[in-house]
Formats: C-alpha cells, structure tokens, sequence
C-alpha cells in the first residue's frame, strides 16, 4: 500500500477506538457495562445488530463467494424477515419484561439451573469458536499486506479490540458499530462504482453481468429441493430461518445489542430495520464479487490469490515447477480474455458460451496443480483462497487512498463483529456461570472486574482458535457451519419454554443433550446440506421433548421448588 493509504487506514481505526472509548466511559456496574443502561435508540440498536452479523468475514469472504460460486449464497438470508417477526412477537417483549443481562436467565425461570447452565454452555462453545474465525478474517489483511505470518497479525488484530471492549463495554461496541456502519456503506458503494469503471470500455454493468452468467454466476435462485444442495430457496426460508430465529433470538452477542434498546418498540424498529435493510446490503456485497469475476475476465489474474503462500512455493525446491503453472495460466487466460472480448460484443453467441467455459474449466485444471503443489511443499499449506480474491483486487487495482478505506471498513466490521462477541461471551460467562454458580454474594464491583477479565479471558481464547481457522476453507461458510451444529440445539430450547409448556426442566434437558448428539452424527456422516441441520436440532429438542416428558417418571421431569425459585 501507498503511504497515503496506511495513513488513510491508521487515523480510521484510531479514530474508531479513541471515539468508542471517550463515549462510553465510565461504565460502573454490570447493567451500564452489558446493557449500556438501555438508553439505546431504535437506529443504534439496527446498525448495531447489522454491524455484529457483518463481521470482516462478510465483506472479505462474501465477494470471493460470489467469485467462485456466483450469487446464490444470496439465498442463506431468505429466512431472515421471517425470523425477524417472530422475534419482535414473542423474544423481544419477554426479555425486556424479565430485565434479563442475557437470553439464559430466562431458562431457569422456566426450567432449571442445569437447562439454563447447559444452554449457555453450548453457547459459550459455539460463540468462542466463531469468533476465533472472525480475528481471522483481519489477520489475513495485514498478512498479504506485510507479507509476514498470520500468527502476528491475528495477535495484533484480537489485542486491539480486547482494549475498547474491556474499558468500555456494551456502549463502547455499539457507538463504534454505529460509526464503522456508517463508513461501510460508503466505502461498498465506492468500491462498486470503481469496479464498473475499471472494466474495458466496450463493456459496462450490464454486459459484464451478462458474461459472469453465462459461466454460472448470476445463478441467484434456486427452486430446487435437494437434500445435500447447501443453498436453495428452501434452503434459505427453512433451514435460514431456523438459524437466523437462534441466531438473532438466542446468541447472547445479538441479544445483548437489541437488549441495549430504550423499550420494547426501539428494540423491534431496530430488528426490523436489520430485515428490510440485511438482503440488499448481501446481495450488493455478494454482487461486488461477481462483478471483480466479470474485471477478471479482462485482466490478468493471480493463479493463487493468497501472495503469501504464492512466496513460500516460489522460494521452495518446487518454485520452478509452480512458474511453469503460472506460466502456461497466462497464456490460458490470453484465450480466455479473447472469447470474453468476444462475447461482449455478440452476447447471444451460444458457440463463445461454451468456448469461455472450456477456457475457464482449463484454468480452474491448471489452478488445482498448482494448489496440490503447494501442499506437497507444506501440508499445512491454505490452499483454499477464495478470502483473498477481493482483498487482491482491492490492493492492486483500486486508486491510492480508496485502498487503505476499504481495507479500514473490513477492519471496521471485525472489530464490531468481534468486540460483540467478546461482550457476550463475557455477559455469559459473568452472569450465567459465576454469578449464578461460583459467587452469588459478591459485590457489584466484584462481578464488573469479573466481567472485564472474562471478556480479556475469551478474547485470548478466541485467538488461540484463530491460529487455526485457515484450515476452515472459505471464511463465511465455515462460521456459518459451526453456528448450525448449536443454533438449532439451543433454538428447540427457547421454543420449548416459549410455546410447549407442558414440558418440564429433565425432559427438555434430556432431549437437548440427545438432539446435539445427533446433529453432530448428522453433521459428521454428511446426511444433509448443512443448513438443515439447524431445523434438524430444533425438530428433534421439540419432539424429544415430549416424549421424555411423557416416558420419563413424573419424579424426574418434576422440578424441584427450591432451584425453580433461584432467579439472578
């Protein structure tokens, strides 16, 4: 990068920190700490929530998606207007009434200590694990950019947000979210106009949209129903909204923001602001990538996207071996670029159709020697670079300046990701476990020092799994991957208590304990598109349920009166 841009990137992410910490100072007990004393307006809580699902993964993985797979991860989101109303029905108004810090409490009220401990306990798992893949995301950034290994730059990334969210709390990470949504916005729609203009002249939007479907990538919609199809429309109204109702109405790191809300009435405007506004801003951000496909079509792309690994190939005993690849994919992408030059003037051409595909499908032949080369010089090799496709683009072709922007709003969207999570890991962790368990008694200032060092606590653990998420291929389908092994799980649950209340504390636990079971052998023996999975754990804790509360000895599903009376 110019200097201009680190410059550009430097006073953005200082200027971030600085004001999320200066407006949220102060922070004295665990209700202003967790819930930022529920003062939030209704536009906070919105890009709040926004901000905490569009992680850096969403805005570096999702166009390498588009890139490689097309628009139809588009669908993944059907789901979630559906999920949206059912919150703002049910969810929303019963935490507000209970006063909870987090979604758990109200387990205990309606079962048992050991549903609500169990409940969390997947939670914390869940949470902690995906947020190790979102430092990730960053780390990548400032890898390509400085050419040296992701260990430092994952350290780098997870220290920096640990400082605002530890001094800062919940109001910290929602008035950074507002700002860094802010400059997102812009910064995509920048970065959108920029890709048009950099195409030849003879092809505009439409045109390259048109040669990005003719090799399948403006395949938005799909209506057929198959099992092991990841990403149909069924897929995304069923198995999405299954997993955006747990997503949205049982992780803490989204209930903790809603929760920050004035009323019950804010809280809804904001998660109803998140379903009107979320598709659109995918869609766009998933067409940002098809449209660097249609820029690449044109211009020479890297055989390997990934310029870290491309270094560690080139300087090995293998280095010949991969520049011969490289060489014969240039000379595969002069025919390419020929038919494409082609096809945009005579798009009707069904002869040039199959001819870019042939071309494509030879360079795509040509890039699978070149990444098994890269793992016979080093197993532990990431070959699957799809997250650096939009992170290239943006560095090498973008003007100086507009470079260090939008490497800022990817780290921007991290950081409000991240500090989100860290928060809620926390606000479980501090009122779930020791408040509940370990330290009843304590002191206000007891359960606030706990709080901070649980949240310093869950970010290094986060970065320990960070170390590992580049073996988790593309970035947004695997934290969506690890969310359904738990959402559906902990959605049943909520359902349970919410809708079916014949059952008790011991059969809904029960079940709960069955049905994750069973959706990790699912998960594990491939039975089924990963989004089911999450209707899956919900279907299973709910008929589970019943059953046991019917088979089960009335003196096992009976709640004892002294731990159904123990509310925190």
């Amino acid at each position: 990068m110019s200097l201009i841009d680190w410059v550009v990137l430097g006073i953005t992410l200082a200027s971030i920190v600085i004001y999320g910490v200066w407006k949220s100072s102060g922070s004295k007990n665990m209700d202003h700490y967790f819930l930022g004393d529920q003062s939030l307006p209704w536009y906070h809580v919105g890009l709040s929530v926004m901000a905490t699902q569009a992680s850096a993964i969403t805005f570096l993985s999702a166009p390498g998606q588009a890139f490689s797979d097309g628009m139809r991860f588009v669908q993944f989101y059907f789901g979630l207007p559906l999920a949206m109303i059912v919150l703002c029905i049910t969810f929303v108004p019963i935490f507000h009434r209970l006063k909870v810090y987090t979604a758990y409490e109200y387990l205990e009220q309606r079962f048992d200590l050991k549903t609500r401990a169990f409940t969390a306990f997947l939670f914390l798992i869940q949470r902690g694990l995906s947020t190790g893949i979102s430092i990730y995301a960053p780390a990548i950034i400032l890898s390509t950019i400085l050419q040296i290994d992701t260990l430092y730059t994952t350290l780098f990334t997870g220290g920096l947000v640990i400082i605002y969210t530890v001094y800062g709390g919940t109001k910290a990470v929602s008035y950074t979210q507002l700002l860094q949504m802010s400059i997102i916005f812009s910064g995509l729609f920048l970065a959108g106009i920029v890709v048009v203009m950099l195409l030849p002249e003879n092809v505009g939007m439409n045109k390259a949209l048109h040669i990005a479907g003719s090799m399948d990538r403006m395949n938005v919609i799909d209506w057929n129903f198959d099992w092991d199809n990841r990403y149909t429309v069924w897929t995304g109204i069923l198995g999405g909204f299954f997993l955006q109702l747990s997503y949205f109405g049982t992780d803490q790191s989204q209930v903790g923001r809603y929760l920050t809300g004035k009323s019950v009435n804010q809280s809804r405007l904001g998660l109803i602001m998140n379903a009107v506004v979320k598709i659109p801003m995918q869609f766009s951000i998933l067409l940002i990538g098809v449209l660097v496909f249609a820029f690449y079509q044109y211009n020479q792309p890297p055989l390997f996207f990934n310029s870290y690994e491309v270094k560690r190939i080139a300087e090995s005993p293998l280095g010949e071996e991969y520049s011969q690849l490289d060489e014969r994919y240039q000379a595969q992408f002069q025919e390419r670029r020929k038919y494409a030059t082609l096809l945009a003037e005579n798009s009707g051409n069904p002869q040039l159709r199959e001819q870019i595909k042939e071309s494509n499908q030879a360079m795509e032949k040509t890039k699978e020697e070149a990444t098994a080369l890269m793992k016979k010089n080093n197993k532990e090799a990431d070959t699957n670079d799809s997250n650096y496709v939009f992170l290239t683009f943006v560095t090498q072709h973008l003007p100086k300046g507009l470079v260090g922007l939008l490497i800022a709003i990817i780290f921007l969207a991290s950081m409000g990701s991240i500090a989100s999570a860290f928060n809620s890991l926390a606000s479980t962790t501090s009122v779930d476990i020791y408040k509940r368990l370990i330290n009843p008694n304590a002191s206000e200032e007891n359960y606030l020092r706990f709080s901070r060092a649980s949240t310093v606590g869950w970010g290094l653990v986060s970065i320990g799994m960070a170390l590992y998420a580049g073996k988790m291929g593309n970035l947004i389908e695997a934290v969506n991957i690890l969310g359904s092994l738990f959402y559906g799980t902990i959605l049943g649950i909520f359902v349970v208590a919410f809708y079916v209340k014949r059952v008790k504390g011991n059969a809904v636990f029960v079940a709960a304990v069955f049905a994750e079971v069973l959706v990790c052998l699912a998960y594990y023996y491939e039975i089924m598109a990963y989004l089911w999975l999450n209707v899956l754990g919900c279907v299973l804790v709910v008929v589970l349920g019943i059953l046991a509360e019917i088979l089960l000895p009335k003196q096992m599903t009976r709640v004892p009166v002294s731990e159904a009376g123990n509310k925190n």
